[in-house]
C-alpha cells in the first residue's frame, strides 16, 4: 500500500518543477480563449471600420471597373491606377489588420504569460515514433479534445441553426428589397449571426480556460517519491546536511574549549552546568562568558580547567542563571554583576594567596543572585527563554 501511495502524483508540482517546465517551453495555453478574442477584435473592428472600408472597397471596384482611353493604349497610366486602388485598400485594411495581428499575438498570453524557449525549436525525434503517435491517439487527453471539438461544432451549429431560422423570413424578403436598403439589411443580419456565434464561442472558452489550467497542474503533479527527490538534489541529503551541522558544532565547541584555559573561574552546578567567565582589567565592560556547556561539555571544561590551574567555584544558582541567560562572548546579565564581582573577588584573592601566603580566602556561598534570573526558581518562568543553545548539552 506505501508503494501505491507513493506511485501516485498525489503532490503539487514545485515551483523548480513548474520553472523547468517553463524552460522547456510547457506552458498552459487555450487556443479556444486565442480564437474567440481574434474573432471578437474582428468583428469589433469591422463595426468600426465597415463605413470607411466599405467605401474604400466599392471606390476600388468602381476604378477597376472604369476604363478610358489612355489607360488602354498607355499602360504605365493603367499600372499607376491599379497601384493607387491597391494601395487605397491596403491602408484602409492596415488599422483592422494591425489590431487582429496584436490581439492574436496578446490572446494566448492571457493564461500562462510570456515564455520563450529555446528548447521548442530543438527537433524532438520522438514525436515522429508512430508508436507514441497512436499512443497519443487513444489517449484520455486526445479523447476529451474529441468531445470538445464535437461539443463545440454541435453548439455553434445550433446557434447559426437557430439564428438563420429566426431571420427566414428576413432573407427571403431581401431579394424584394432595393438595392441600398438590402445592402444595409444584408449587414445588419451578418452582424446578428456574428455575435450569437461568437458569443457561443465565447462560452467555449470560458470552460476551456479553466479546464487548461487545470489540466497543466495535474500534468505536472508528482509522486512523494518525486518530491523528496528534488529536495535532495535542491537543498542536498538530510542525512549529510545533520553530518555538516554535528561537523559545525563539534568544531565551534572545540574552538570554545580552547579559550577555557584562559578563563579566570569556571561556575559549576557542581555537574550539570559548567560557565566559564573572564574578566579583562583595563578594558572597560563587564566580565565575559568564554565557555559553557552542560552535561559532557560541563564535564570536559571542568577537567580543562583543572588541567590548567584555572579556579572551580561551586554556586549552583549562579550557574544556572548565566548558562541561561548568556552565550558564548556574551557580556554578563547586569542583574548579575554583585554575584560575578564576589566570585572575581574570591578569585584574586585566592591568586594571592598562591604567590604571598597570608589568610586563605572565605569561598563566597550566598551570592545575591536575583530569583528571576535562576531557571529553577518560579519567578524566572514568567521570563521569556533565551534561543536555544545549539553548541551544548540539553538543559537540566
Amino acid at each position: 500500500m506505501a508503494g501505491d501511495s507513493d506511485a501516485e502524483k498525489t503532490e503539487d508540482a514545485s515551483p523548480r518543477r513548474l520553472e523547468k517546465a517553463r524552460e522547456d517551453g510547457d506552458v498552459p495555453r487555450s487556443r479556444e480563449l486565442a480564437t474567440f478574442a481574434v474573432l471578437m477584435t474582428a468583428g469589433a473592428g469591422l463595426w468600426i471600420t465597415g463605413d470607411s472600408l466599405a467605401g474604400r472597397l466599392s471606390a476600388a471596384l468602381a476604378s477597376g471597373l472604369t476604363l478610358d482611353r489612355e489607360q488602354v493604349y498607355n499602360p504605365a497610366v493603367l499600372l499607376e491606377r491599379i497601384g493607387n486602388d491597391v494601395g487605397g485598400v491596403l491602408l484602409a485594411c492596415l488599422p483592422l489588420a494591425l489590431a487582429i495581428m496584436l490581439v492574436a499575438l496578446a490572446a494566448p498570453l492571457l493564461i500562462g504569460g510570456f515564455n520563450f524557449s529555446s528548447k521548442a525549436f530543438m527537433p524532438n525525434f520522438m514525436k515522429l515514433n508512430p508508436i507514441s503517435g497512436l499512443g497519443n491517439m487513444f489517449s484520455t487527453n486526445a479523447l476529451i479534445e474529441l468531445l470538445k471539438a464535437i461539443a463545440k461544432t454541435v453548439l455553434v451549429g445550433c446557434v447559426a441553426w437557430i439564428v438563420v431560422m429566426s431571420q427566414k423570413d428576413a432573407v427571403l424578403g431581401l431579394a424584394v428589397e432595393p438595392l441600398g436598403a438590402g445592402t444595409g439589411h444584408v449587414a445588419d443580419l451578418m452582424a446578428r449571426a456574428f455575435l450569437f456565434i461568437v458569443g457561443s464561442l465565447g462560452v467555449v472558452a470560458l470552460i476551456d480556460a479553466p479546464w487548461q489550467v487545470w489540466h497543466y497542474n495535474n500534468k505536472l503533479k508528482m509522486t512523494r517519491q518525486e518530491v523528496i527527490q528534488e529536495s535532495k538534489e535542491s537543498d542536498g541529503n538530510p542525512q549529510i546536511k545533520g553530518k555538516i551541522r554535528q561537523m559545525q558544532r563539534q568544531m565551534a565547541r572545540n574552538r570554545m574549549m580552547q579559550n577555557v584555559p584562559g578563563a579566570d573561574v569556571v561556575v559549576t552546578n557542581p555537574t550539570h552546568y559548567a560557565v566559564a567567565l573572564k574578566y579583562t582589567d583595563g578594558q572597560g565592560g563587564a566580565p565575559r562568558v568564554v565557555a559553557k556547556g552542560a552535561d559532557e561539555v560541563a564535564a570536559k571544561i571542568r577537567e580543562l580547567a583543572r588541567a590548567n590551574n584555572v579556579a572551580l567555584l561551586e554556586a549552583p544558582a549562579l550557574a544556572r542563571a548565566l548558562y541561561k541567560h548568556t552565550e558564548i562572548d556574551d557580556e554578563i546579565p547586569e542583574k548579575l554583576y554583585s554575584a560575578v564581582a564576589e566570585v572575581l573577588a574570591y578569585v584574586f584573592q585566592l591568586r594571592h594567596y598562591s604567590k604571598v601566603g597570608g589568610h586563605y580566602p572565605d569561598r563566597p556561598t550566598a551570592l545575591p543572585v536575583p530569583p528571576e534570573m535562576d531557571p529553577l526558581n518560579p519567578a524566572s518562568r514568567a521570563q521569556p527563554d533565551p534561543a536555544p543553545d545549539t553548541n551544548n548539552g540539553a538543559a537540566r
